[in-house]
């Protein structure tokens, strides 16, 4: 099941906030060479590019719906290209992801790879959702373990490989990192119900799910996720606290 750029836009003036956080952890400079990990649909790398006057900005993605969407904000200093976030290679001035490493596993691995992407001076800059703790999560994983979608999905659910933020500390310092910054921050949505909880999952979280189950158990499934955080969540207007890892470091020039 491909990825919804529709589906994935419905929630994108929530998604922009943490963006903003993290592209004002950027150093500015001109001239640079900057890589986005995950573009989606491109419009926050445009803004990211916006940012850096006369930078060379590439953004990257391995889904062929996202880019098709982003392709239409090429221009002079700001191009996409399909890669697997595990793909990155080449030498860089920034290397920035804003909620994508999620999709990747095993980040005492990633990060220490990412890094080493930086030319000297060079920063990396990622933010992750960290909010895996949530009822939102949780019942999915629930709904998951029940038949029929157990079977159908022989046992199979998502475990995030999202780090505590002193893990991440940790890595960042033994690869020689220069000015560490990590903190965790709980950004404040108010949703109409619970059902649209479920729909901002569905855009997201739920996709690998989707992606294993047979196309006739794919509503039935979000119809059961879609139950249980009514009972959970029966209130209307809805508080959804999100949380989120953000963190950048420098390689030293």
């Amino acid at each position: 099941m491909p990825w919804d750029p529709d589906q994935y836009r419905i929630f994108q003036s929530e998604r922009s906030a943490p963006f903003e956080d993290l592209a004002g952890l950027v150093r500015v400079r001109d001239g640079q060479r900057v890589i986005d990990l995950g573009c989606g649909t491109g419009e926050l790398t445009l803004r990211l590019a916006e940012r850096l006057p006369r930078s060379d900005v590439l953004g990257i993605d391995a889904s062929r719906e996202m880019l098709e969407q982003a392709a239409a904000l090429s221009r002079t200093g700001l191009r996409f290209e399909r890669w697997g976030i595990e793909e990155a290679a080449g030498a860089w001035d920034v290397v920035f992801s804003h909620a994508a490493l999620q999709w990747v596993d095993r980040h005492d691995e990633l990060v220490p790879r990412l890094f080493a992407l930086l030319r000297p001076g060079g920063q990396i800059a990622v933010q992750v959702p960290s909010n895996h703790g949530h009822p939102t999560h949780m019942l999915m994983t629930e709904t998951a373990a029940e038949a029929p979608f157990a079977e159908a999905l022989r046992g199979w659910s998502r475990t995030s490989p999202v780090l505590p933020i002193d893990e991440y500390a940790s890595l960042l310092h033994r690869c020689g990192a220069t000015g560490i910054v990590l903190f965790e921050k709980v950004y404040a949505h108010v949703l109409a119900d619970a059902d649209a909880m479920a729909d901002r999952t569905a855009g997201t979280a739920l996709v690998p799910y989707f992606e294993r189950l047979p196309k006739g158990l794919r509503d039935a499934f979000m119809e059961r996720y879609r139950q249980k955080l009514r009972v959970r969540f029966p209130a209307t207007p809805v508080f959804y606290p999100f949380r989120r890892t953000l963190f950048t470091a420098s390689r030293e020039g």
